[in-house]
């Protein structure tokens, strides 16, 4: 693969530090558009040289020119309740960033050749439990929230395809790693009260961190011929039930199963975000295996097992 100019927005996340260490290590250059640049030198410090610099405004480009974009910046979703405000927050970080890009290219005089926008499997919106179907790219979306910040989000993407951009979006499943959702899922597992959540019988699509940057590193590989262009799920080829999740965990982590916590409390809790834990979606990544790629940990147990050897 030929090295290439990338402006990357999240590169300060969970996700984006380990894609920015990727493409460093694959010989790509990149500038990083970070909130805080104090917090993207710290992280990455002097190691790359000119290689990596962080700005804080997009006019600070100039005239360099860029090859590709990835987009991964956006606040996480589970957190405080769904207020107006905080809904506000999530698009702002979400939307918002990616309608900056967008003008950003339209005044550009060296355009990118590509965009790689984020977006996540919340698209489809919820499944019902009793539904064995796999949702594949073109299943639709649904009008609640989850679905309708995932559309917006990937609709200003698709802006950038007026200036001569290609555009490809990754719906992205629960990202298994050292960081992200994954350790507090965990944590009281840890502590010897893990359980179930809900009915149990909500599907979990996942995608093990690795997997995800191998992915991506399998659609930039295009970027020298056509780049790929339109929507690819990016999880694991089998989701799980939230009682495989359940199970998984305590037999990996040696620990017992607690009492399962209804539904009716999560609800109580957390608000419309308890969609997050008692529903869920069977989405598959049809493209990306019928495109070739090979995922290296296909089930859960052996993404988990894998992690928690890391963790040692």
């Amino acid at each position: 693969m030929a090295s290439h100019h990338i402006l990357v927005t999240g590169g300060t996340g969970f996700i984006g530090q380990a894609l920015c260490r990727m493409l460093l290590a694959q010989g790509h250059s990149l500038t990083l558009w970070v909130r805080n640049l104090d917090k993207g030198r710290k992280i990455y410090g002097q190691t790359y040289g000119d290689r990596l610099r962080c700005i804080t405004h997009l006019a600070e480009l100039q005239d360099t020119p860029v090859d590709a974009i990835l987009n991964f910046s956006g606040e996480p979703v589970l957190g405080p309740r769904w207020s107006p405000a905080r809904q506000l927050v999530l698009h702002a970080s979400r939307s918002g960033v990616t309608q900056a890009l967008v003008e950003w290219v339209a005044q550009a005089a060296h355009k990118p050749r590509w965009l790689l926008s984020a977006s996540a499997i919340g698209f489809y919106g919820v499944q019902a439990v009793d539904d064995p179907g796999a949702l594949g790219e073109g299943a639709p979306p649904q009008p609640i929230f989850m679905s309708e910040l995932c559309q917006r989000w990937e609709h200003t993407a698709q802006g950038m395809a007026a200036h001569g951009v290609a555009v490809t979006i990754v719906r992205l499943g629960v990202v298994l790693g050292q960081q992200g959702a994954l350790p507090q899922m965990l944590q009281p597992f840890r502590f010897g009260v893990g359980t179930q959540m809900g009915s149990g019988d909500q599907v979990l699509s996942w995608v093990h961190l690795d997997d995800l940057l191998a992915a991506v590193a399998f659609l930039l590989a295009k970027l020298d011929g056509a780049p790929p262009v339109g929507a690819y799920n990016l999880t694991a080829p089998y989701p799980i039930t939230q009682r495989e999740f359940t199970r998984t965990a305590c037999k990996v982590l040696h620990r017992p199963l607690a009492v399962p916590v209804p539904a009716v409390v999560l609800k109580l809790l957390l608000g419309e975000q308890a969609t997050l834990l008692t529903d869920g979606q069977r989405v598959v990544p049809q493209r990306l295996l019928a495109e070739g790629f090979r995922f290296r940990f296909d089930t859960f147990e052996a993404a988990l097992r894998d992690l928690e050897e890391q963790r040692k």
